[in-house]
């Protein structure tokens, strides 16, 4: 079994406002009147805005790129920080008194209470706020009105105040900015301050250490004979890079010596010409030889042309010839000799060297242990002539900064506050045009919801078509006592004859809420509703409950139907305790009734108790509904679509009204049905059409 669907009316909804328009258009005049009188009462307040700019500043004198380096300390935490500073109690308290603020009743309404307030502290209701001391009471004033806020993704800073005096407004600001430049600059002069009074006996200590540590220096140089020569070289090193100098260039001498004379000597022993030697080239001696022989050879040449080999001249110029190479053979020798001499004493000299090498050698490993504590001495000397010349240099830049005027601030000023031409709140328009917004609507929300909890703005939807189980048939009963579906249309009957049945509406209207004044005008205690077209006609007899509630009346429907679709309708859960548990004997009447879940109406719903043996106890249903009456202004019996003989076991003809939900039913079967209750002596019979109207029967229409 499927919920039933119902549809919110939403002509309804809009007709119902209409109808109740003064009651809204009064409202929305009551709350603009009352806006404009509220806000003319209100003091106006004024707001005004400074706005700094974080950044590093220094002296003129300082570096650019000290600057820079110092701008990228400003990252969101550090300008947040600032926020801070400029809400700190210090800084407030400060511009409180250059301002005089005490002396406004604006910041310390307390000082003049009013009647109610005295009233609520002699009661003990209130504490007296006098007993906190007025310079607290004025800061909790200022800093309501105080906002100090960093602008996203920038180091400016925004000081807004707000006040009743325009002026007033401006110059807090203003001064609070003025309070904070102040205290960065007065901070840094007195770091400045501090750190001159701290290097002053710092440094005259360190130029006696550096003193200390120099002599100590000069002295192990001394004492050790580590005496430099240079910047950097001791004596003994220095000697012994020269002599290894010297080393080097008699090694090559000696060995350039013998090889030049091994090539003379293997030139000698081989036989072979020795005029390539370039030592033997260079010999003066052997060149003028060298001419000679050449001269000699030359007049050989020339005489043997005319001269036979045993003339005595060319004898004479052979012996000759002969003298001269011994010359030159002689002259090899001596350079041989030279050479062979000249690499002794190199190899001599090489031996000497060699010899003062290593004795150097000796000293300079003893000389390398006393260079290293010369080295740590030195250490010593020079970090403390650093940390002097460090200290000299900070102390030098402080006492520069001993003016207030050379230690800027780390902020500038970007835009100081001016006084407000205008006041910021109230703001009398908006005001009252959004109270008469929200009147209009609150009201009109008001309106549509009573529509909607009453049902009347409820209609159901259309093409619900609904079956019920065998084992969930009606408790309603024919004429024979016998069992009978109410989910069953009424069987045809002969043909009408005679007049057409009564039909009791007034004024020829068959709407939901027609029938409900009907009802209520007439004090009807009891009213019997059937539905031969199911459950749209039973959601009718829903809204006809809602609607009768609405108007302020004890109402109560009782689920007789099949299908349980006003159950579904209106109870919580489908499965609650109602009528077949009631004529059961199960559950008592005020276990069976529970509320609406959309009115002020209550509901007994089917049940779950079994239907046949629910019928059974049918005959104690009029007794029940009489009990109920007694409770309840109105009591609905929904009964579906049940027939007419069914109902008079259920209804007294002479105590209740017969409801007869109709959509779509055309006349002759209306008529038809009129007739048959009027035969079990139902002569007026209510027509109730919420869904589409319904055909005139004769002299009468119906309306929708």
């Amino acid at each position: 079994m499927t919920q039933p669907d119902v549809d919110i009316d939403l002509g309804r909804l809009v007709a119902a406002v209409w109808e109740k328009r003064a009651l809204v258009a009064g409202l929305t005049a009551a709350a603009a009147g009352l806006a404009f009188i509220v806000t003319g009462m209100l003091n106006p307040l004024y707001k005004s805005e400074t706005r700094l700019l974080i950044e590093t500043r220094e002296p003129v004198y300082s570096s650019d790129q000290n600057q820079q380096a110092s701008d990228v300390t400003f990252d969101d935490r550090a300008v947040t920080s600032q926020v801070e500073i400029l809400r700190s109690t210090d800084l407030v308290k400060q511009v409180a008194r250059t301002l005089d603020l005490s002396s406004r009743e604006e910041f310390d309404p307390a000082a003049n209470p009013s009647a109610i307030g005295d009233l609520l502290i002699m009661l003990g209701l209130k504490k007296n706020p006098l007993d906190v001391p007025a310079e607290e009471r004025i800061l909790k004033e200022f800093y309501k009105k105080l906002d100090v806020y960093a602008v996203p993704e920038s180091r400016v800073i925004g000081i807004e105040f707000s006040s009743e005096d325009a002026a007033l407004a401006a110059a807090v600001p203003n001064a609070l900015v003025d309070a904070y430049l102040a205290f960065q600059s007065g901070a840094k002069l007195e770091n400045n301050t501090d750190a001159s009074a701290w290097l002053e006996p710092e440094i005259a200590k360190l130029r006696e250490k550096v003193r200390e540590s120099e002599s100590k220096v000069a002295e192990y140089r001394a004492r050790t004979g580590l005496l430099l020569v240079n910047q950097q070289d001791t004596i003994a090193a220095k000697q012994l890079s020269d002599i290894s100098t010297e080393l080097s260039r008699v090694r090559a001498e000696r060995a350039d010596s013998e090889a030049r004379a091994q090539s003379v000597r293997s030139a000698l022993k081989n036989g072979q010409a020795v005029d390539a030697v370039s030592d033997v080239l260079d010999s003066p001696v052997i060149q003028r030889l060298r001419e000679s022989e050449g001269n000699v050879r030359a007049q050989l040449a020339d005489l043997s042309t005319t001269l036979l080999e045993a003339h005595p001249r060319m004898k004479g110029l052979r012996a000759q010839l002969a003298d001269i190479e011994q010359q030159i053979l002689g002259e090899i020798r001596k350079v041989l000799s030279s050479l062979e001499s000249n690499a002794k004493v190199a190899r001599i000299r090489e031996e000497e060297l060699t010899a003062q090498l290593n004795a150097l050698k000796a000293g300079s490993a003893r000389e390398g242990e006393e260079a290293v504590e010369l080295r740590s001495l030195e250490r010593e000397a020079a970090a403390q002539r650093e940390l002097l010349e460090t200290y000299l240099s900070r102390y030098r830049e402080a006492a520069s900064r001993t003016e207030p005027k050379a230690l800027p601030a780390d902020a500038r000023v970007i835009s100081r506050a001016v006084p407000a031409s205008e006041a910021y709140f109230p703001k009398t328009g908006p005001i009252i045009i959004v109270s008469a917004l929200a009147a209009f609507l609150l009201s009109s929300i008001g309106v549509m919801l009573g529509e909607l909890f009453s049902g009347r703005a409820l209609r159901p939807s259309s093409g619900l078509v609904r079956v019920a189980p065998d084992d969930q048939l009606p408790v309603a009963g024919n004429a024979t006592g016998q069992v009978a579906p109410v989910v069953a249309a009424a069987q045809p009957s002969a043909d009408i004859a005679g007049p057409l049945p009564h039909i009791s509406n007034d004024a020829d209207d068959f709407s939901v809420e027609a029938v409900a004044e009907q009802l209520v005008t007439d004090v009807t205690p009891v009213a019997v509703c059937v539905s031969p077209e199911g459950d749209e006609g039973s959601a009718a007899a829903v809204m006809l409950a809602r609607t009768v509630a609405g108007d302020g009346l004890k109402t109560l429907l009782i689920d007789l139907t099949g299908s349980a679709c006003p159950t579904e309708l209106m109870a919580e859960s489908v499965r609650l305790p109602g009528l077949t548990d009631l004529m059961c004997g199960e559950i008592s009447i005020a276990d069976s009734i529970h509320p609406d879940r959309l009115s002020s109406s209550h509901i007994i719903p089917r049940g779950n108790a079994n239907a046949r043996r629910a019928m059974r106890a049918i005959d104690r249903l009029p007794m029940i509904i009489d009990a109920l009456t007694e409770a309840y202004d109105l009591v609905i019996v929904e009964c579906g679509a049940a027939d007419a003989a069914s109902i008079a076991r259920v209804a007294r003809a002479e105590r209740g009204e017969i409801v007869l939900s109709i959509l779509r039913s055309g006349e002759a079967e209306v008529a038809r049905m009129l007739a048959e209750f009027n035969a079990q002596g139902f002569e007026d019979v209510l027509l109730m059409t919420p869904g589409q109207p319904v055909s005139p029967l004769g002299n009468r229409s119906t309306a929708a």
